[in-house]
């Protein structure tokens, strides 16, 4: 294929061209080139990183569902870890509608504002059968793309129990997402695809709401994004109420929101039919650490590319705002602070701090706060000379597969570079791949500013990672 012909095909697969029968016949408009030049970055910026999709059943059978399957093993092919969780509520009514099963509904979550359906013995092979049967559509679809992927058992699960004076039977929730297997999985460049079937110990199945499936993989994945796939009505002005100042794009469409204003857009639209499931998940993964969620409509072509590769995107994004999570250091959130620090000084990871420490380099910290709680932390301390370090990074082991230490460190970053620093470093003897991720490398320690070389501690031998701050990929 000659690079006009290359040119054309990258156009028409991002959406530039409104139909096939328009052809690239001449060198690239100013439009064309900003959209490769957002393509290159974004792909740098996250190759190498896991992406969830959730992708509900109906878009299956939408014309667009090949393409789509094409480009999720295009992603997998450049470099993305793809996770697939295919929902599979629809096919599952009518498989076992076809064998005369009627299922149970019990409102379950906040307000009961979703329904869990209860699977009977009688109903759990039909509900596996079906659901291994969804995923196999996207297996097939996926090879047909020169694509591998692996069907497992990749969900541990334990029974709901009774919800609401209701015996829920097969019905289960996630106990454990098996993040071993799946790694190896993503490591060998197959895509994982969890259907919406747990296994408790014993072996026994249950019916697992792909939503929470979704979610959970997300979470332990440490996903950089989540991607919810439906054909749904859409998040669009005029069709939902919505609060003041929230980006609209062309045609009505929603094309960002903080977690703060998905509250709000679901609080305005409480009981109404317009109310999107899928905001409600995606909001349940920003709150659980995921920084990107993206809601995407199934039936438009090319959309996960856009959305993924453009800064209008095609879709809406719910994005965790770093400063409704990240705040400075109060006085009170010393002992918790030292608590997530402890394990990590006996360790030797960290230099070993005391309260007053803490307490007289207040200002320099930054702690992630969930819900109220402290859950990592983080220090930027100037030096002079144009130089900050990063230290004291630590993160509540329960949360460490959140990316929480990651984000810590990109927000000092920001930080160093508003104060007008133009270099950060850390001194490491454990974490060293750690920050060569983040793009730091290592320095001579006679590189360190004059007060910090001082102060240099040469029996510990810390290694000085560095990062230019013009270099700085955050």
């Amino acid at each position: 294929m000659g690079k006009n012909a290359q040119k054309s095909k990258l156009k028409r697969r991002l959406g530039l061209h409104p139909g096939p029968k328009m052809f690239y016949t001449g060198p690239m408009d100013s439009k064309a080139m900003d959209l490769v030049r957002e393509a290159f970055h974004y792909q740098s910026r996250f190759a190498g990183s896991t992406m969830v999709f959730k992708i509900d059943f109906p878009v299956t059978g939408e014309p667009c569902f090949p393409s789509l399957m094409r480009d999720l093993a295009l992603l997998a092919r450049t470099g993305f870890k793809v996770v697939i969780v295919p929902g599979a509520k629809e096919w599952i009514d009518r498989v076992l509608s076809e064998y005369g099963i009627r299922s149970a509904w019990v409102s379950a979550g906040e307000n009961g504002k979703h329904a869990l359906r209860v699977t009977g013995e009688k109903a759990m092979p039909f509900v596996e059968m079906a659901a291994f049967h969804v995923a196999t559509r996207f297996m097939t679809a996926l090879s047909g793309s020169r694509s591998d992927s692996v069907i497992g058992s990749f969900v541990r699960a334990r029974g709901l129990g009774v919800v609401a004076g209701r015996d829920m039977e097969s019905t289960g929730r996630v106990e454990k997402i098996l993040t071993g297997p799946i790694g190896k999985v993503l490591d060998l460049g197959l895509i994982p695809i969890l259907p919406c079937i747990g296994w408790g110990p014993s072996g026994k199945p249950y019916n697992v709401p792909s939503d929470e499936i979704a979610l959970a993989a997300s979470a332990a994945l440490g996903a950089v994004k989540l991607f919810i796939i439906s054909i749904g009505k859409g998040l669009r002005a005029g069709v939902l109420k919505l609060p003041e100042n929230v980006e609209i794009g062309e045609n009505g469409r929603i094309i960002r929101l903080t977690p703060r204003e998905a509250e709000a857009v679901l609080a305005l639209n409480a009981g109404a039919d317009a109310a999107p499931a899928e905001l409600r998940l995606a909001l349940a993964a920003s709150r659980a650490g995921v920084e990107r969620v993206h809601i995407i409509d199934g039936r438009e072509e090319g959309a996960v590319l856009r959305e993924l590769f453009s800064n209008l995107g095609a879709g809406v994004m719910v994005y965790a705002d770093e400063y409704e999570a990240i705040r400075p250091l109060k006085t009170a959130d010393i002992p918790d602070v030292l608590r997530i620090m402890e394990p990590l000084m006996r360790q030797g990871v960290l230099v070993r701090r005391g309260p007053q420490d803490i307490q007289e380099g207040k200002e320099n910290f930054a702690v992630f706060d969930i819900d109220g709680k402290v859950h990592a932390c983080g220090a930027l301390i100037p030096w002079g000379e144009g130089q900050g370090e990063i230290a004291a990074v630590a993160v509540d082991p329960s949360y460490s597969d959140r990316g929480l230490g990651r984000r810590i460190v990109g927000f000092l970053i920001n930080r160093a570079s508003k104060a007008g620093l133009s270099r950060v470093f850390a001194l490491t003897t454990k974490t060293l791949d750690w920050f060569e991720a983040l793009g730091f490398k290592e320095s001579a320690p006679e590189s360190l500013p004059e007060a910090r070389r001082k102060n240099y501690d040469g029996e510990r031998k810390s290694k000085v990672y560095s990062l230019e701050l013009s270099e700085s990929p955050v």
